[in-house]
């Protein structure tokens, strides 16, 4: 739901609200919709049903098919935000965000399908403990719900390089949901496909970091959050099915710049001094060994991608200073949760690890 990122404009926007839902309740659910009037059809009734009393908003990053006519005709209790461009999801995010004064926010992808009760965890977690900031669900993967998917599954964690990886994931292989990971518990990041948040955190910190574009922009998002002192959850006794995979496919060259270049500037934007030089180094190379991969299996465009990708860091790299430094207060060393000190690229593909328990983490 992604296209190329607009310039800021006051005037960006249309709130169509539902009256008998306006300001009556503290959380809101936010759908980011960019043409895709095909999820809105299959989960928005869904979204609806199970929305225990929240608002249910859809902000429209200015669709060319027909979302707005469908949301007009079909779905009339939703609250509808127009923006006047496609401004990417991050900005996107950012623009609709502004507009909403619920206490609560849940940013929810348009092709996520909630179960019966899903919400009410979550936000329960949230009004018991003042120090959470945000939390996710479990998610599960719409094509096979007994299956963790691969954006967030049962709670995000990076290792001491920065390369994320789930309870149920690592890499691109999946664990099989079996309970495995069914408990609340603190985590590095939630996952942007269902995530909720309080505003007051997500107002503090200015929301997702427009430069990302999309990808990696939560965990970003999650590790400012920790940075100020806020604490992020993930809640097993919820669950949520995710598509996944709607907007860019993993093996897209456009999907390979995204994570490479906002991997860099991830690490490079949160990581305390003392943990900033040797593992950035050490991204550089294995970076070098990945293109190097691409080059001998013949796929020219990842290869491509990823030296894109660091000419886009380096092109920037005066911006990431900035924002670095404007950070740089709240920099923390090693005291996050949800982070792994091994090397995950180390623990999987060269001693097999292919489990989250295999980690040697609790």
């Amino acid at each position: 739901m992604n296209t190329e990122k607009g310039m800021e404009d006051e005037n960006s926007s249309f709130l169509r609200p539902h009256s008998s839902l306006k300001g009556c309740a503290d959380v809101a659910l936010v759908i980011l919709n960019w043409n895709g009037a095909n999820f809105l059809r299959r989960f928005l009734p869904g979204v609806i049903a199970h929305a225990d009393g929240a608002r249910v908003i859809v902000a429209d990053n200015a669709s060319t098919d027909d979302s707005v006519e469908l949301l007009a005709r079909d779905f009339p209790t939703v609250e509808l935000l127009l923006l006047e461009r496609n401004f990417g999801f991050c900005e996107g995010y950012n623009q609709a965000l502004k507009q909403v004064d619920s206490d609560f926010f849940v940013l929810l992808n348009s092709d996520v399908e909630v179960t019966l009760g899903w919400l009410r965890p979550l936000r329960a977690l949230l009004e018991n403990n003042p120090r959470i900031a945000a939390v996710q669900p479990k998610i599960l993967a719409h094509a096979d719900p007994t299956t963790f998917e691969y954006a967030g599954a049962g709670g995000g964690y990076l290792d001491r390089l920065a390369y994320p990886f789930c309870r149920g994931r690592l890499f691109d292989t999946l664990e099989r949901d079996q309970g495995q990971y069914d408990d609340p518990r603190p985590v590095a990041w939630a996952s942007g496909a269902c995530l909720l948040v309080r505003r007051a955190a997500w107002q503090a910190l200015g929301g997702l970091e427009p430069a990302f574009f999309a990808h990696m922009e939560e965990i970003d998002f999650c590790w400012r959050l920790q940075n100020a002192g806020h604490e992020v959850w993930y809640h097993g006794g919820s669950a949520v099915q995710h598509v996944g995979g709607g907007t860019l496919p993993k093996t897209n060259p456009r999907k390979t710049y995204l994570n490479f270049r906002n991997g860099l500037a991830l690490l490079y934007k949160n990581a305390a001094p003392g943990e900033l030089v040797g593992p950035m180094f050490q991204r550089l190379v294995l970076d070098g060994v990945a293109g190097l991969r691409f080059l001998a299996t013949g796929e020219w465009r990842n290869f491509w991608a990823i030296l894109r990708a660091h000419f886009s860091f380096y092109g920037m790299l005066g911006y990431w200073r900035q924002q670095r430094r404007a950070a740089r207060p709240h920099l923390r060393v090693a005291q996050r949760q949800g982070v792994y000190n091994g090397s995950l690229v180390w623990a999987y593909f060269a001693r097999g690890k292919r489990k989250f328990s295999e980690l040697g983490l609790k």
